[in-house]
């Protein structure tokens, strides 16, 4: 059923859901969890031992969303998965808890094994509360070689004050996630972000975060939240010297910043700042709250090579 977007939303939290093409197959994932049935629309490429992405609904929406990568995984005759982990972030279940987490690796389980992918290519891309959702399939999900992550919530209990002092309904829908009454739990906000979470022992898929610089100016996630987690990652890989300093994360928030020197644009958009160390990456470009899903297919293509 098609729902409108919740009042304010931006472009990439709208939930209105559109009719799926008869090539997407509408699938019932059980979970290992407690047996909860996850739905997910799921796409067979015609050519065997394909790549796979599993694409990751935004904070407010389920996997009925409509999706710009869906028709682009066509096009490239890619294995794609639009899994629900649990559906919109409204409620405990939801919100990266334990289950929703657990679906994310039934998804990816599930979508490879269905489609006979190429398990060496299976990659998690998402924006805004996708973006959220694949920094913990990020930590937390196994048999993924590369997160895309656009413009992501990291840290639940900064973007509930931050949301609470613009007066949007996402400080509601985090409030309905983390507290069992009207009052704000912040411990349990912290379980539930990524920021917080200690990285496990063992080798990590590579990460690549992008985001708008206007971001949380005129959209709904500060830019901090991506600077941030790629802070904590970088210091975790023992290259802290590599961390956004307090110079550029100034340059940044103030947006300040000119047209990085020799980069080229990004669906036309300019870069305006980018680092990089071995299997992680932060791209800052000149937009807001948005994904630009042909960069990002184009990333998945260049990912996937030999």
């Amino acid at each position: 059923m098609s729902n409108p977007p919740p009042p304010g939303a931006p472009k990439w939290d709208d939930t209105r859901s559109g009719a799926w093409p008869e090539n997407f197959a509408d699938v019932d994932i059980p979970s290992r969890r407690d047996g909860e049935i996850q739905k997910a629309y799921l796409f067979r490429a015609t050519a065997k031992r394909r790549p796979l992405v599993i694409s990751l609904h935004t904070w407010s929406a389920d996997y009925t969303q409509k999706d710009p990568l869906a028709p682009l995984a066509v096009e490239k005759d890619w294995n794609y998965c639009h899994p629900d982990f649990r559906g919109r972030n409204n409620r405990p279940e939801a919100c990266l808890s334990p289950g929703a987490v657990d679906d994310l690796q039934d998804a990816v389980d599930f979508a490879r094994d269905a489609t006979g992918a190429d398990a060496e290519n299976v990659f998690v891309a998402g924006v805004s509360g996708g973006g959220y959702a694949g920094l913990g399939a990020y930590l937390k999900t196994s048999g993924v070689k590369a997160v895309l992550s656009w413009v992501p919530i990291s840290d639940l209990e900064a973007w509930y004050w931050q949301s609470l002092s613009r007066g949007g309904h996402y400080a509601k829908d985090v409030l309905q996630c983390v507290s069992t009454a009207a009052h704000f739990d912040a411990a349990e906000a912290r379980r539930r972000s990524p920021l917080h979470w200690t990285p496990p022992a063992g080798p990590l898929p590579r990460l690549e975060i992008s985001a708008g610089i206007e971001d949380g100016t005129t959209g709904s996630v500060p830019v901090s939240h991506s600077i941030l987690f790629f802070n904590k990652m970088v210091r975790h890989f023992g290259r802290g010297s590599d961390a956004v300093d307090e110079r550029e994360l100034s340059a940044i928030l103030s947006r300040g910043l000119p047209d990085l020197e020799g980069a080229e644009p990004i669906e036309g958009r300019a870069v305006k700042f980018h680092r990089e160390i071995e299997k992680l990456s932060l791209t800052i470009f000149q937009g807001g709250h948005e994904m630009l899903p042909r960069h990002c297919f184009q990333r998945l293509e260049t990912l996937s090579a030999p």
